[in-house]
């Protein structure tokens, strides 16, 4: 099978402009997320409606497409500029412009779903430690997923699934096992294709998760587990801590 990732790259963020071409260890947080994938995979590409992301891209030796700026998220972009390579790719392997330290275990973890005929798309886990704490595992702005005995998302959401019931919550974490999503997708080609034309649905309305319609619709997620933390970064204060994280992981300045 023969893999692409692309990566959107949007500059205007409300919580933080200019965030792809933001300075993390002497490079821009874009290049990092790209070196980070482009020899794991059989090509690389990153998707973006801004010409000073293009033009740094393209500055440090990666590929850009120029992509439309009326797109609804990150998977509409993808198709776009996937439907600009020119070439077929099996699977289109979404990796978000916020994660520079993404890694090769992660991706070779998604990859292997494919192995499985069934998987039309494809993401990852991580499971929550106990070191965590109750506020990370209650924390809206970190989805959750249940999975099913074949390792497939039967569901995704802000709350904290599954309850357990008759448990006090401060144990919890010590009790069963929770799954916090990264949001990392893969899509078989035509399966990108058709989850870009689905209107959205009740439940993705409701929790403000794009994968909800995935399921809604009838798509099977095949979930890869990770034990490697990621640092992604959605505000200034977050590219703070990928500076120290940086400092104490020199193996990421290679």
């Amino acid at each position: 099978m023969k893999f692409i990732a692309i990566i959107p790259a949007r500059y205007a963020s409300t919580r933080f402009p200019g965030k792809p071409l933001a300075r993390l260890g002497g490079r821009t947080v874009i290049e990092r997320v790209y070196r980070q994938v482009a020899d794991v995979l059989d090509d690389a590409v990153v998707a973006t409606d801004d010409e000073r992301i293009r033009d740094a891209v393209l500055a440090f030796g990666g590929k850009a497409e120029m992509t439309s700026p009326a797109h609804r998220s990150g998977t509409d972009r993808c198709w776009e500029a996937y439907c600009r390579q020119g070439r077929d790719y099996d699977v289109v392997v979404n990796v978000q412009g916020d994660e520079p330290f993404i890694c090769a275990s992660q991706i070779e973890t998604v990859k292997r779903c494919f192995d499985d005929p069934a998987t039309d798309i494809a993401t990852l886990v991580k499971p929550f430690a106990a070191e965590d704490g109750l506020a990370a595992l209650e924390n809206p702005n970190s989805p959750k997923v249940v999975l099913d005995a074949a390792s497939r998302a039967l569901y995704f959401s802000r709350s904290v699934i599954p309850y357990l019931r008759g448990v006090p919550r401060e144990e919890w974490l010590a009790r069963h096992t929770f799954y916090k999503h990264i949001g990392l997708y893969a899509f078989r080609r035509e399966v990108l294709r058709a989850v870009t034309a689905l209107p959205q649905s009740p439940l993705e309305l409701a929790e403000s998760l794009e994968q909800l319609r995935w399921l809604e619709n009838g798509y099977r997620i095949g979930v890869g587990v990770t034990d490697v933390e990621t640092v992604g970064i959605d505000t200034p204060d977050d590219l703070r801590r990928a500076e120290e994280f940086l400092r104490h992981h020199p193996e990421y300045n290679q």
